[in-house]
């Protein structure tokens, strides 16, 4: 037996079991009737309310503050990942300069509330509406674009963004901007800098974009965006208008991520341009595809593990990023598909026989035989 019969033999059966697990928490969960899924819902809320709990810290984050890691970054990033899956998962576009709209939306409270007084919540509507805008306008003059070169633009957008801050001092230039206002008392409770409140914040825009989520998942928005993701010429040819709705998914998916850029704003004080590089934007989209892109409940996990794994490795020091990287390797051997691909996802990409599926919309090599058929 070769080496390499001896390393794929273990490799196969554990992809096998593994695979064979997560497809059957998704697919149980897909068979199952309304009234155990509200369950599982208050299940999981009840579960995010108790999450800061000493205890449940003392085991997730022996060597971190458990609560001030919930809301930055596991917070955080499950909020940007919900926004990055709309664009990579449902639309099938590459995004690579995300992080502009969490900046966009993080300046956004920090120049109006700094310069101008504006209060918390009304920024919190401007970010992500300007946040949006930026999208429109990001997504206007390249949509036409895809796979790759779309990805080159998309993160030389990101990089514009952040030396614009650098060179403007308008904006704090290279110094940044503080103080970054807090919102106001909620209900008594002071936002200052106890990272509960702020924890209890995000919880409450991360339900909301999963509500938003999959009210457009489920939409004739969703579907459209679905047959582009899947064929986009093909879209075009049976009369979707491909261009639009690529330019409503980078819309919206800026708007989430300008929402979560005013939330973390609000509670760090103080905003760089360094708080906002290319790296962020890579590790987002590495959630996504490690959950598994276009399903929302492996997005959120993906999210959670690469934010969470770090600190929980802490205590190997100079190696815990190692670690972290093996594991996430290891990982995406045995399950490159992501941790809980959706069954369409999943169809697509074993149609490609890649990890990454379809993403980007890669035009087909023209000398290439067509297929004789399409499955469904």
């Amino acid at each position: 037996m070769s080496a390499r019969e001896r390393i794929g033999g273990p490799l196969d059966r554990a992809r096998h079991v593994m695979g064979t697990v997560a497809d059957g928490v998704r697919d149980r969960w897909a068979g199952a009737p309304r009234w155990q899924r509200w369950i599982v819902y208050g299940l999981l809320l009840a579960l995010a309310i108790v999450a800061p709990s000493p205890v449940i810290g003392s085991v997730m984050s022996p060597y971190t503050d458990w609560t001030s890691l919930l809301f930055n970054p596991i917070g955080t990033y499950i909020l940007l990942a919900i926004g990055l899956n709309i664009v990579v998962g449902h639309a099938g576009l590459l995004d690579l300069g995300y992080v502009a709209f969490f900046a966009i939306g993080a300046y956004t409270l920090a120049y109006l509330g700094i310069k101008h007084g504006f209060t918390f919540w009304p920024t919190v509507v401007l970010g992500m509406g300007l946040a949006a805008v930026s999208g429109v306008i990001l997504g206007a003059p390249t949509l036409r674009l895809r796979g790759d070169y779309l990805a080159i633009v998309t993160l030389g957008f990101g990089e514009i963004v952040r030396i614009t801050a650098v060179n403007t001092n308008e904006i704090g230039g290279a110094r940044g901007l503080t103080p970054v206002p807090h919102p106001p008392p909620i209900f008594g409770e002071e936002f200052l800098l106890d990272p509960l409140p702020y924890y209890y914040l995000v919880v409450a825009a991360i339900v909301l974009a999963i509500v938003f989520s999959l009210r457009l998942e489920r939409s004739r928005v969703g579907r459209a965006w679905t047959a582009i993701r899947e064929d986009e010429d093909a879209a075009e040819l049976m009369g979707v208008p491909t261009f639009r709705f690529k330019l409503l998914a980078f819309a919206i998916g800026a708007m989430i991520g300008g929402l979560a850029g005013v939330v973390w704003a609000g509670k760090v004080i103080f905003i760089a341009p360094p708080n906002f590089p290319f790296i962020l934007s890579a590790t987002i989209l590495a959630a996504v595809l490690l959950g598994g892109s276009g399903n929302l409940p492996g997005v959120i996990l993906g999210a959670f593990l690469i934010a969470w794994l770090p600190e929980r490795f802490r205590g190997f020091a100079d190696y815990r990023i190692l670690v972290f990287g093996a594991a996430l390797v290891l990982t995406m051997a045995l399950r490159p598909q992501g941790l809980l691909p959706s069954r369409r996802r999943k169809a697509e990409m074993a149609d490609t026989g890649t990890g990454s599926g379809a993403l980007g919309a890669e035009v087909a090599d023209p000398t290439s035989a067509a297929p004789a058929e399409v499955t469904k």
